[in-house]
């Protein structure tokens, strides 16, 4: 069936251009202006604003999870830590209700380091009884044991490796044992011989040195303290990107997203469990700043990395409040607008960077040929980011999703 989005501002991934009416057939974009086909259906878009599917570059997700993503026009979540058999993923891939779905598989952890604590603490009886098991939380303790397990993810099917550099220090939990340099460098070297990106997990100013010393791609988080002399200038010149997560970095700090809860275009969408975690905090890192980070994450910027919108929401743990699929990223895209960001950087962020910097090709702008994961928000989020949380219609592959305006579950 062939659909016609019609008097819309267009928001291309890069910046808004003059076209008005974007054609989709067959689930990718067919034609972006020019004449509506005679047998389209027609979609008045009214003056609102057409954007790309929104892309959150860091998540841990189930269906559930996929599911609420999508409803906030989130259309692809990349996760950096699950396990997802190929007959789930190929099953993603053909649903039309759930946002698709990129994953590291599992991380490259140290035994008994980060995130066992987490999964440990999980609200899951039956991944805490899992957790117990050492092959739910496999590790490594040598570049031998990091090769041959970075192989393994791989093989099952890992579309980037994950390594964890964690010693606690700054999220309540100190003195986690960390992979050793050698040992990371291994896990690293081996997903570049498979062609794939190293993303490394590292909270702290040291252990984003650590990572981009041993080759790592992208940073998962902005590091929790001030970086240290030359950090910012040495991500720049090794084309390192980052994913800020600055909504779990302010939920550490102690700041609750009450305030996104409490939004109607918010709670109409999701349920009690996850506002009730909306409204807690962390509070793992009282001491943090969100002035010191909106200051990095703007010298990363002005140096020339390129930064991905990403939230790390998982679960609504009690440990792991101020997040939930979806809405945090919409809340992601305010506080880079709040740390100095104009809000087209802020929409590039969770569209063409991130669809750039994972080598996803078919989406994360509006072109022709492109998969037709599309927004349409009331408002000019172009101007104002927070309308993008004034999600009217969402397109997946080219299905129409329904309504955005009311609850999708309980």
């Amino acid at each position: 069936m062939t659909t016609a989005i019609t008097d819309v501002k267009i928001f291309d991934g890069v910046e808004v251009i003059s076209e008005r009416t974007v054609v989709v057939d067959g689930g990718l974009i067919r034609a972006v202006g020019g004449p509506v086909p005679a047998d389209a259906t027609v979609v008045d878009g009214g003056s609102a604003t057409l954007l790309p599917g929104l892309i959150d570059s860091h998540v841990h997700t189930d269906l559930d999870g996929l599911r609420d993503a999508l409803a906030f026009g989130v259309t692809t979540e990349l996760e950096m830590q699950g396990r997802w058999s190929p007959s789930k993923r190929r099953e993603i891939s053909g649903r039309q209700d759930v946002a698709d779905l990129r994953t590291s598989q599992m991380g490259v952890m140290a035994k008994h380091g980060h995130p066992t604590q987490y999964i440990r603490s999980s609200s899951n009886p039956l991944i805490r009884l899992l957790a117990r098991a050492p092959f739910f939380l496999p590790s490594v303790q040598s570049p031998g044991q990091a090769t041959h397990f970075v192989n393994q993810q791989v093989e099952r099917g890992a579309d980037y490796i994950k390594v964890f550099i964690e010693d606690g220090s700054h999220i309540g939990y100190p003195g986690l044992p960390v992979l050793d340099q050698p040992t990371l460098r291994a896990a690293i070297d081996t997903a570049h011989a498979h062609r794939k990106l190293a993303i490394a997990h590292a909270t702290t100013a040291d252990g984003a040195r650590q990572a981009i010393n041993c080759g790592a791609d992208g940073l998962a988080h902005l590091f929790l303290n001030a970086p240290t002399s030359g950090l910012v200038e040495a991500i720049a010149a090794s084309k390192t990107f980052v994913v800020p997560t600055l909504v779990t970095l302010s939920s550490a700090f102690g700041n609750s997203a009450a305030d996104l809860a409490a939004d109607p275009r918010v709670s109409a969408r999701l349920s009690t469990e996850w506002l009730e975690s909306l409204r807690r905090s962390m509070n793992v890192h009282p001491e943090g700043r969100l002035e010191d980070t909106y200051a990095t994450v703007l010298a990363l910027r002005d140096a020339g990395v390129d930064i991905l919108a990403g939230t790390d929401v998982s679960e609504p743990m009690p440990m792991l409040g101020g997040l939930a699929h979806g809405a945090s990223l919409h809340m992601e895209l305010q506080l880079l607008v709040r740390a100095g960001f104009t809000p087209v950087e802020a929409l590039r962020a969770a569209t063409s960077v991130p669809a750039r910097a994972f080598g996803l090709t078919d989406r994360g702008r509006v072109a022709v040929g492109a998969r037709a994961d599309l927004v349409l928000v009331d408002g000019d989020p172009t101007t104002d980011i927070s309308a993008t949380l004034s999600t009217r219609t969402v397109w997946r592959a080219g299905a129409q999703q329904a309504s955005a305006s009311t609850a999708h579950h309980a």
